[in-house]
């Protein structure tokens, strides 16, 4: 079995650029949201309540408790924390000594205590997810880096602990339940667009901030795009079990269906890290092997010449052949397809209930938990067994100290995920054993394991609604206020932004799918426009000059909804 020594150092590579990108862009945001002069000031949401130094840190775990002690405020001191911690994420990408367990603790640390005072502006699924990817960073971390260039026997390391690998398991299952779960709630939402197979013929449109190209996807064929949902489905409901097949090339064609999926989000939507962070967990796919670990091992490959390696060999393409018909009969069987040779289309359609979608998710979800319990009881078994060839008795005794301990470390996240993985199935959740429920209530608030569910309900079906900030001096002639990427002005097509997210965007696309009432924020916003505060107008156009009322602050503001539709192959704009 190859080894799994390259990989760990790419998924640490990884988690180290997202939490760099996560610090910066988080950085040049954080007076026009969190200063004394910003939209939800930080210092009004840590309060001393008379409790003791660890049980306040302990309930509110933020490092910004100790702001006040270096004379800054919470803002100040949300500043300081994101700079160092982007400089220290680049640090730990570029300078491998600096992929220690401790650095990833700190950049974890830093980004839960930025999160602890973000309310509503750090409040989105990936920011959990890289909570929860940051912490198993620190357990995938090798202690001790081992010398470049040398290779153990069997693909692994030399001077390798035997548990090094076992906390890597971890982040296939977190890839695991992000994408299963993702595909299972587009099902269980009962969304008409998700199960009349027309989701994609709104989303490109409708989504937050869309990219240049994404005007040339809304524009395919509807066909096309039913069948990319099937596409959809197909690699998020049925491909991530086959992340725990014992075949190798199985986990390679489950790796590149989910690379496929997360760069062509990359390519059609600015959905910041979140997309770069996936492909992060999707190295838990790979080995040595595949990334070249072994040069010209798999070219000068012979066949198997003894009968049981023969023999082994052909029961294992004859499982792979069958994986892949069990697929292709699902889906055209699932989804209805029929070719249409004179249109030279596909046709597809739901042809199941919601019932029997509800039948089989209770059918499946206890089982799936027990497929990652079998795939993480081979991953200790392994482990042991790569602890008896340990050599020396005190290299051996402390070869078992480590693993009893990241051994520990990893069943009991285990045991803590089974919780928010059981969320979208409520009969296994109520099922689920006490122990685990005890166990994260007892961790909840550090985010070490959430629930997922993205892209749940397709909105604007019925056109995109905007809201569009307009400023003006007599209260008769009125002025748009321009933000910097979200939709607005008509005639200027979409931005790329990406890996940058500017959280106040995000926040004006949820605030136009529902009334004022629903994001108390957008009063603050208003109020630090009528006054004219320059960290707020810096949300919204980077050059102040290019504020309209940079001069002199509007007189009124007012916020008008309107439906927005991309422009059709030909019309200018």
């Amino acid at each position: 079995m190859a080894g799994s020594r390259l990989p760990r150092q790419l998924f640490l590579q990884g988690v180290a650029a997202v939490f760099m990108f996560a610090f910066a862009s988080l950085y040049t945001q954080i007076p026009g949201l969190y200063g004394p002069e910003g939209i939800l000031p930080a210092r009004r949401t840590l309060r001393p309540q008379g409790k003791g130094r660890w049980q306040q840190l302990w309930d509110t775990p933020t490092l910004l408790w100790e702001a006040p002690r270096l004379g800054l405020d919470t803002a100040q001191g949300l500043e300081l924390l994101s700079l160092l911690g982007a400089l220290l994420a680049l640090g730990a990408l570029l300078l491998r000594p600096l992929r220690h367990p401790l650095v990833y603790l700190l950049l974890w640390a830093a980004y839960l205590s930025a999160c602890q005072v973000g309310q509503v502006f750090l409040y989105f699924q990936w920011d959990s997810l890289l909570l929860e990817t940051g912490f198993l960073a620190v357990l995938v971390a090798p202690l001790r880096q081992p010398p470049q260039g040398k290779q153990a026997p069997q693909g692994g390391s030399a001077g390798a602990s035997p548990h090094e690998a076992l906390p890597f398991w971890l982040v296939r299952w977190l890839l695991f339940r992000l994408m299963f779960a993702s595909g299972v709630v587009k099902l269980t939402s009962r969304c008409p667009a998700w199960w009349g197979l027309t989701a994609l013929t709104y989303h490109y449109e409708t989504q937050c901030l869309p990219t240049p190209a994404a005007w040339l996807a809304h524009h395919l064929p509807v066909w096309l795009h039913k069948l990319g949902v099937v596409a959809t489905f197909l690699i998020e409901i049925a491909v991530p079990p086959l992340f725990f097949a014992p075949i190798r090339r199985l986990r390679l064609a489950a790796f590149y269906s989910q690379v496929l999926l997360q760069v062509l989000i990359v390519i059609t939507g600015n959905y910041n890290f979140f997309n770069l962070l996936t492909l992060v967990l999707t190295t838990a796919l790979l080995d040595d092997q595949h990334l070249a670990a072994q040069p010209g091992h798999g070219r000068r490959k012979k066949m198997p010449t003894s009968w049981p390696k023969a023999l082994l060999a052909s029961l294992s393409l004859l499982l792979e052949l069958a994986v892949c018909g069990l697929l292709a009969y699902g889906t055209v069987h699932c989804f209805g397809l029929e070719v249409d040779w004179q249109q030279r289309t596909i046709h597809s359609r739901t042809t199941f209930t919601f019932h029997q979608f509800s039948q089989w998710l209770k059918t499946v979800t206890l089982p799936t938990m027990w497929l990652g319990a079998a795939s993480l009881t081979w991953e200790l078994l392994a482990a042991l067994w790569r602890w008896t060839q340990v050599r020396g008795w005190l290299q051996k005794l402390s070869a078992a100290v480590q693993l009893s301990i990241f051994g520990t470390a990893t069943v009991s996240l285990f045991v803590i995920s089974l919780v928010p993985y059981s969320y979208m199935e409520p009969g296994t959740h109520g099922r689920l054993w006490a122990g685990a429920h005890r166990l994260f209530g007892a961790v909840e608030h550090l985010q070490l394991a959430n629930s997922y569910g993205l892209f749940r309900r397709m909105t604007g079906l019925g056109g995109r609604p905007e809201v569009v900030l307009e400023g003006s001096y007599d209260g008769h002639h009125w002025t748009e206020i321009e933000f910097m990427y979200k939709p607005g002005n008509v005639s200027r097509s979409p931005p790329v932004v990406v890996p940058h997210q500017p959280r106040l965007d995000w926040q004006m696309w949820f605030a136009a799918l529902g009334p004022h009432t629903h994001s108390p924020w957008f009063t603050s916003l208003v109020l630090r426009l009528l006054q004219g505060k320059e960290p707020v107008i810096r949300l919204l156009q980077s050059h102040v000059a290019r504020y309209p009322f940079h001069e002199q602050p509007p007189t009124y503001v007012r916020a008008q909804r309107y439906k927005y539709w991309f422009s059709q192959p030909g019309e200018q704009g």
